[in-house]
Parts: structure tokens; C-alpha cells; sequence
């Protein structure tokens, strides 16, 4: 038998819901693709640089492990043709991550793209370009993809199936622990049911989904390429891959035990029929409350070992694949975080199921529900212990938890469980005042028993007088009726068909009255039986007309009526107990925090840790790697005389402050060709600082070049540059751009 309950007004939860997806949506609806987790720490040749001579090979350095292939990095020249070997060069030693690849001999001068591209070891994409000259600088035709690895469409739909993987793995591991450990008789409430399962299906479909757009996330970024073979073939030989390959037979497992939990689990926890022994395995006799109860704690046992196992081996598979892999301590980060998100499977998990419970199911008994607070207490705990852990482990310093990204977005999560636990604690409130409440019901209810017939008379007229809740539970009392429906049609063909007329209007009466009953048993199987001296009556006097047999549609519609009755009654007393209005709205509100939550906790693990950016800085001479890295500015000029076209390419190496920096600049016409001008002036002003005019006094070293040495810039940030062009006596122009210096 499977429990349904009344139909709660869902406009309430909904409304809820959909303001915890709009606060999602809000805080990351227009969020950038994720950092990078394994970041660009140099190269060689640098970024922006000018050689004397082509390089023999380009090497990157990486501040952790990459996998990269033959194709990771290319170098294409001034026209854009790839110049490079072709073979990815493996540099690696010790704690330091480099690759590169060669380059021929006899390359000409100007300007090289290099453009690469990797999958860190947490297995997010990664990459970028950046150019250098050989001899001078020149025009490069080289076409460079604009798309960062791993944003795009395919980006945006691999990061929501991330998310709904998360919530579907909540949804399931959490449901399933909540029926096994909390509230058995779970298992036979149909929204308990629908929740688990989908939760089984939406993990599922999304492994599945993330399976098929490795290949385009971490590549091309072509939705298209979803249905390459030979991209999917790579994919499966990768960490990644193998992670998503375990999921989906752990899940296999996982629908066998969904089948036991809502079959067998279910039918051992079903209520015994009231008025006779029950038949076991098809053998008539009275059941054994001894094996009954052997039976049932055999399966919980082993329903329970089965879970857990299952359940460690699905978040083990978040675990080798994402941030605990890699990084500090993997070997004692990768148990942490299995331990992490079964702690949040089950606290959020059970949370979803107590709340379609409480609204989508009968009455959740007081146990059940203090059951599930002590272990969303554990749960709690747990999350603390490994949340601190997993903090000190990403972020490393506290200035960290302000100044990163990553820092400030795990603050945000902390705030949202620190909201979440204290609606909690107002649900343990609730919970402890159902308990007391549920007492008073229970000795209300023994006072009933032994009452008069007139307090059944006024239950039945209550009833009969709640029209307005009639409407809104007799869609939920259709399959109720339809047993009912079928059960009198069939008795009524019965009887009709045995020439008992008589005994057909009896019936008749019969099925009126029991639809003005206060609370008719929609499973009863029972009938009134006729009077025995009635038919006789009937037959022997000929002048009585036989009346006809039941119409099947008014049984129906009957069956309905009492049906809507009785679930209407239900419904009205259960919104007439403050307290568990109270417990279902605490429960609601902390449902829809979790929503948010959970939104923050994928955003977070799409995000660099706080550790690794301060890693790169440090390899970077304590700056950014933006502000660390030789300044290329690009400047066009009109001084509106003849011939005073042209543009001003500027270059600032290595960029940093209290540094001699070496400033370039070259001048071109419009063509690209050097052009000589009669004056060029360049300076430096801060204004944050109140600092500069800086001057700056160039070298004329050949057509169209100047150059100056030794230029400092006294503290980092952003500066402005000014660059006066003169092209005759009276004709010139000052451009100003803003450069950034580390």
C-alpha cells in the first residue's frame, strides 16, 4: 500500500523556492567562466620580451600539475602560419610543472604568438597566449581564440549540470538515509518516493550530460563536438573521466538499492490490515511478530551498510576528480571531502524529505522528526570540522579570506550555514512543542474512543461543512475512489445479477448512508449485508416493481465524495495544529536557504583556491600575475598635418615598480612601415599618489625607433602614460593611456 496525503497549497512553497533561485541567479547569474585552478606562473621566452635570436623552444611553468598534449601549445608567426614542432616537451622536475615545445632553426624577425592550453589535475580547463619578438617587434596576422577554455555556452551548460549533479546526489543519498534512519514508513509516501528517484535521475542524467561535454569544455568549446568518438575516447583515459565513468556503475548499485528501499523495505514496514491474519509468501496463517521484527531489522542493517557504501563511493568520486586531489595533503584532503559531502547529503538531503513530508504526505510523527534533528546535528558538526579543514587547507592566511575571490565567496557560505543552523534551531523549537502537543492528542484521542455517539455526530457534521477544502482534496482522493468505484460496481453486478432486487435497493440505501458517514474506510471491504427476509417479501408480491440496479457512475462518484470528505477533514485539523504549521514553515524557509547554498558550494568549487593565487604571486615577486608581466601598448595618433597618421606601439619591460624598466617605442604609418617624427615625448603620472609628471626621455636608435633606459616608477598601481607626437612645427598631439604597473 502506498501512502499519499492531502495536497497542501503549494503556492506558499513555490513562491519560497522561486525566491531562492532568484537570489542564485542574482548573486551568479552574470559570473565570469571559473578561474583557473593551475595558473601561468612564466615562461620562456616572457611575456612581451624582444630576443636577439629565435629561441630553440617555448617553456610555461605551471603552479601545479596540468595535463596537456601535442597540441597544447602552439607558436604561430608574424602571418600566423604555426611554426612550432608539433611534440609536446615534458620539463618537469621536482615540484616544478613545465612543458614546452621546440621550435626550427632559422626563424625570421618579429612578432610570435604563443597560445596554449591544459586541464589542470582538478580537471578544469585552462589557457591563454601571449607574444614576444625576435629582433623587433612587428604586425602579427596570428589569429588567437577569444573564447576562454571553458566558457561559452558549453561552459554555462557544463557548469548547471555540475550544480544539478550536486543537488540530484543531495536529493538521493539524503532522501534515502531519511527513510532508513529516521522514518521508515517514508518509503511508502508517494513524494518521498518521487523525490529519491529523481534525485537517482537527475545524478544520472547530468554524469551522463558532463560525460558527453568533456570534450567540447575542455577543447574546442564547440557544442557540436559533444558527439565526437574519438574526443569521448580521450576523455575516458583521463582522471576526470575515469571519475564519471565509477559514477555511473555506482549509480547501477544505487537503483538496485532504490528498488529494495521502495519494494521490499516498503512492503516490511507496510501497516498490517485490521480483521485477520495475514497470509506470509503465499501461505495462509498469522504472522510471527518475532520474525516479523527480525526481518525488518535485517533489512534496515543491510540497506544501511549498503548505503553507506555506495553513498562514500559517489562523493569519492567529486573527490579524486576536484580540488582535494590535488594541491596540499591530497591523501588526508580526498577523505575529508568524501566525509564533507555526505555530511551535506545528509543534513540537506533529509531536510528535502522532511519538508514534501510534512506538506505532500500524511502526518510526520514527532520520532521521525526528532530522529532527523539529532542526526542533522551530527551532521552539522561534522560540516564544521571538515569545513575548517578544507578552509585552512584552500585559503591558508586570513588576509586571504578578503583579499581572494575564493576567500570572500567561502565567507558567503559560511554566512549562509550560520543562517541556515539558526532557522534550524528554530525548527528543534517547533519539534519540541510537537512533542508536547502530540501527548495532548493522544490523550485527546483515548477520551474519543470511550465517548457518546453525539461527538461522532458533530465529527460527521464538521466534516460534511468543510465544502471549500472538498474541491482542493479530491484530486488527491481519485485513486481512493477508484478502488471504492470498482469494488460497488462489482458487488452491485453481483447482487443484480443474482435477481435480488430487493437487496439492489437495500444496497442503494446502503451506499447513501455510508457517504454521510464521519469517516468511512476507503479500504474497507466490508458491505452491510441485506435483510434475509426481504427478497422472499419482494418476490411474493407481484404488484412491486423491481427497482433498478446501482448506477456504477453514482457508486463512483459516491466513493469520491466520501473520499474528498475524509482527506479534507484530515487536512483541516492538520492546519489547525499551530505547531506544526510552525515546524512546516522553519522547514520551508530552511529548504530554500539550502537551494542558495548549494548554488554557493559549485560556484566555490569553480573557483581558484585563495592558496594557489597566492602561490602564483609569490612566484611572481609578491605581485599579480596581470601586473607582473611586461606592459605592450598599442596607441594611435592623428596630429591632423600632412603625413601625421600613424600608430605608437609602446613597450614597458618588465613592467614592475622600483625597477629599471626599459621603455621601447616604435612609430608606423598607417601602412605599418617605421616613420621618423621630428619630436616624441613620453612621462608617468599617478594621480592617486599625487606623483608626476614623471619624464621620460627617449633615444632615437633608427627609423621609427627610440628607446630609454633605466626608467622608475616609484610604487606600483595604475599609472597614466603620456605620449606627445610632434610631425612638424606646428602640427602634434598627446595621447594618455592607463598602464598597469606591479
Amino acid at each position: 500500500m502506498v501512502t499519499t496525503g492531502p495536497p497542501a497549497r503549494r503556492s506558499a512553497v513555490l513562491r519560497m523556492l522561486v525566491v531562492a533561485v532568484a537570489l542564485a541567479g542574482a548573486l551568479f547569474g552574470g559570473a565570469v567562466p571559473a578561474s583557473a585552478h593551475a595558473a601561468l606562473t612564466g615562461s620562456t621566452p616572457a611575456q612581451g620580451s624582444v630576443v636577439d635570436h629565435a629561441p630553440e623552444q617555448v617553456a610555461l611553468t605551471f603552479s601545479e600539475g596540468v595535463a596537456m598534449g601535442d597540441d597544447s601549445i602552439r607558436v604561430l608567426d608574424p602571418h600566423g602560419k604555426r611554426v612550432d614542432r608539433g611534440k609536446l616537451r615534458n620539463l618537469c622536475s621536482g615540484a616544478t610543472v613545465k612543458y614546452g615545445t621546440g621550435l626550427p632553426p632559422g626563424l625570421g624577425n618579429g612578432t610570435y604568438t604563443v597560445a596554449w592550453q591544459a586541464v589542470s589535475a582538478d580537471s578544469h580547463p585552462v589557457s591563454g597566449a601571449f607574444t614576444f619578438s625576435v629582433g623587433a617587434p612587428s604586425k602579427s596576422s596570428a589569429a588567437v581564440p577569444q573564447q576562454e577554455a571553458g566558457g561559452g555556452l558549453v561552459g554555462a551548460l557544463y557548469g548547471i549540470a555540475r550544480c544539478l549533479a550536486y543537488a540530484g546526489f543531495v536529493l538521493m543519498a539524503g532522501g534515502a538515509a531519511f527513510v532508513v534512519a529516521c522514518r521508515p514508513a517514508a518509503a511508502l509516501v508517494r513524494s518521498v518516493q518521487r523525490l529519491v528517484v529523481q534525485g537517482w535521475a537527475l545524478l544520472t542524467g547530468t554524469t551522463v550530460a558532463m560525460l558527453l561535454l568533456r570534450t567540447p569544455y575542455t577543447g574546442s568549446g564547440d557544442l557540436a563536438d559533444v558527439f565526437d568518438l574519438g574526443g569521448l575516447q580521450q576523455v575516458l583515459l583521463t582522471k576526470p573521466g575515469a571519475a564519471l565513468v565509477s559514477r555511473l556503475l555506482l549509480l547501477a548499485a544505487a537503483a538496485l538499492f532504490v528498488a529494495v528501499l521502495f519494494g521490499a523495505f516498503a512492503r516490511a514496514h507496510e501497516p498490517a490490515e485490521a480483521g485477520g491474519p495475514t497470509d506470509v509468501e503465499g501461505e495462509a496463517g498469522a504472522v510471527d511478530p518475532a520474525e516479523e521484527a527480525r526481518r525488518r531489522k535485517d533489512l534496515t542493517f543491510g540497506l544501511g551498510i549498503g548505503g553507506v557504501i555506495v553513498a562514500t563511493g559517489l562523493a569519492a568520486t567529486w573527490a579524486m576528480a576536484e580540488h582535494a586531489s590535488t594541491g596540499l595533503q591530497p591523501a588526508v584532503a580526498m577523505p575529508v571531502d568524501v566525509l564533507h559531502l555526505l555530511a551535506v547529503a545528509t543534513w540537506l538531503g533529509g531536510l528535502a524529505t522532511l519538508l514534501v513530508s510534512l506538506y505532500w504526505g500524511p502526518p510526520v510523527e514527532r520520532t521521525a522528526v526528532r530522529r532527523f534533528s539529532r542526526i542533522a546535528f551530527g551532521s552539522v558538526v561534522m560540516l564544521a570540522a571538515t569545513g575548517v579543514y578544507q578552509s585552512w587547507r584552500q585559503v591558508g592566511t586570513w588576509s586571504a579570506l578578503t583579499g581572494t575571490a575564493y576567500g570572500r565567496l567561502l565567507l558567503l557560505k559560511v554566512g549562509l550555514v550560520a543562517v541556515l543552523v539558526g532557522i534550524a534551531w528554530v525548527s528543534r523549537r517547533w519539534t519540541a512543542r510537537l512533542g508536547e502537543v502530540r501527548a495532548a492528542e493522544d490523550t485527546a484521542a483515548a477520551t474519543e474512543a470511550g465517548g457518546t455517539a453525539a461527538a461522532v455526530e458533530a465529527g460527521s457534521t464538521a466534516a460534511a461543512t468543510d465544502v471549500a477544502d472538498v474541491a482542493d482534496a479530491a484530486q488527491e482522493a481519485g485513486e481512493t475512489a477508484e478502488r471504492q468505484s470498482a469494488k460497488a460496481a462489482g458487488k452491485a453486478t453481483g447482487k443484480a445479477a443474482a435477481g435480488a432486487p430487493a437487496a439492489s435497493s437495500t444496497a442503494t440505501a446502503t451506499a447513501t448512508a455510508t457517504a454521510a458517514s464521519p469517516d468511512p474506510d476507503p479500504d474497507s471491504e466490508e458491505t452491510p449485508d441485506t435483510d434475509p427476509e426481504a427478497a422472499p417479501e419482494t418476490a411474493l408480491n407481484p404488484d412491486t416493481d423491481p427497482e433498478p440496479g446501482p448506477d456504477p457512475t453514482r457508486a463512483a462518484q459516491l466513493a469520491r465524495q466520501q473520499a474528498a470528505l475524509r482527506t479534507a477533514r484530515t487536512k483541516r485539523l492538520r492546519d489547525a495544529d499551530p505547531e506544526r504549521l510552525g515546524l512546516r514553515r522553519s522547514v520551508l524557509a530552511e529548504a530554500s536557504i539550502a537551494v542558495v547554498l548549494l548554488v554557493v558550494t559549485t560556484v566555490l568549487t569553480a573557483t581558484e583556491p585563495a592558496r594557489t593565487e597566492a602561490a602564483v604571486q609569490a612566484a611572481s615577486g609578491g605581485q599579480s600575475t596581470a601586473s607582473n608581466q611586461p606592459q605592450v601598448l598599442t596607441v594611435p595618433f592623428d596630429t591632423g598635418g600632412p603625413h601625421g597618421k600613424g600608430t605608437a606601439r609602446v613597450d614597458l619591460d618588465p613592467g614592475r615598480s622600483g625597477n629599471a624598466n626599459e621603455l621601447r617605442l616604435r612609430l608606423s604609418d598607417p601602412s605599418g612601415k617605421a616613420m621618423d617624427v621630428p619630436e616624441v615625448k613620453v612621462s608617468f603620472t599617478q594621480k592617486a599618489k599625487k606623483l608626476g609628471p614623471l619624464p621620460v626621455v627617449p633615444r632615437h636608435t633608427g627609423t621609427g625607433h627610440w628607446r630609454a633606459s633605466g626608467v622608475q616608477l616609484p610604487v606600483p598601481g595604475q599609472w597614466q602614460l603620456s605620449l606627445l607626437v610632434r610631425t612638424s612645427d606646428i602640427d602634434q598631439v598627446t595621447e594618455i593611456r592607463n598602464v598597469k604597473i606591479g
